[in-house]
């Protein structure tokens, strides 16, 4: 594989971004790593980050590289900053960016990085989950699959969440969404974007999602009322709860499901 950090300018913010980028390479005489480009276009997963992390945190915390090294796909993992994927209140447009501005200079710096849906994945963690569902959901003829990892999936509670804390967050979270009364039932919201995105499209249309929370998750009650919603609406969602909390040993694991399931293999990645 290779690695690569990307600094540069982005039109839509007006600043300098970074990315992490890692392409597949062909090798043969890597110690405990197997190394495949394959042939034609790259598949390409867009790595997410949550709320308190960058680009950088999906190396530091777990081994995707390595967990991707045999598959011969792409991986994107923008920054962000703590703009919840969202096109905020205060000027920021983190949602024109990482769901217009981003694909198209992936594909102008790397041309091998397929542009079919079909051959791009939304994942990401916590904050990360909420923005591959909303990218899944909002823009699915770009986005052709989410998968979220303890993700805010029921954005209007988390929301309530960080207002009620006595650390002075609310200037944020207003920033970001505007007023509680602005936020419900607008496309920053997950459970009406589906419905809108229900009613355009056909069952067979419709994106694929793949959802994990642990059960002892202070987001776990929200992921269950998402789970429950989106099928109701006709969508094809994996999902999976099992013991753990919001952490990132559990998130190693899990992004190597999301791999499998993504992909239709049953390889060993560990």
């Amino acid at each position: 594989m290779a690695l690569l950090h990307v600094d540069f300018f982005s039109d839509v913010l007006g600043m300098s971004m970074q990315m992490d980028v890692i392409l597949p390479q062909q090798t043969s005489g890597q110690i405990g790593m197997e190394g495949r480009a394959g042939d034609g276009k790259y598949k390409t997963v867009y790595l997410l980050h949550g709320m308190s992390d960058d680009q950088t945190i999906w190396q530091r915390r777990t081994s995707i590289e390595r967990y991707v090294s045999s598959l011969g796909i792409a991986v994107v993992m923008p920054t962000t900053h703590l703009g919840f994927y969202t096109d905020t209140t205060y000027g920021m447009r983190y949602w024109t960016f990482i769901s217009e501005e981003l694909p198209r200079v992936c594909r102008e710096f790397f041309p091998r990085m397929s542009d079919r849906k079909e051959d791009t994945l939304a994942a990401g963690l916590s904050m990360g989950g909420y923005g591959a569902w909303k990218l899944a959901l909002g823009v699915s003829d770009t986005f052709g699959a989410g998968a979220s990892l303890s993700g805010a999936l029921d954005i209007v509670d988390d929301y309530k969440r960080h207002m009620a804390l006595a650390d002075g967050r609310k200037p944020l979270f207003e920033g970001i969404f505007g007023s509680l009364e602005e936020l419900k039932g607008s496309d920053n919201e997950i459970l009406p974007l589906a419905e809108k995105l229900a009613k355009k499209k056909s069952r067979e249309e419709l994106p694929p999602l793949y959802a994990w929370c642990g059960t002892e998750d202070f987001l776990y009650e929200g992921n269950l009322k998402a789970w429950e919603h989106v099928r109701k609406l006709g969508y094809q969602l994996t999902s999976e709860a099992s013991a753990g909390d919001h952490q990132w040993k559990y998130w190693d694991e899990k992004i190597q499901d999301v791999l499998r399931w993504w992909l239709k293999t049953d390889l060993d990645l560990t």
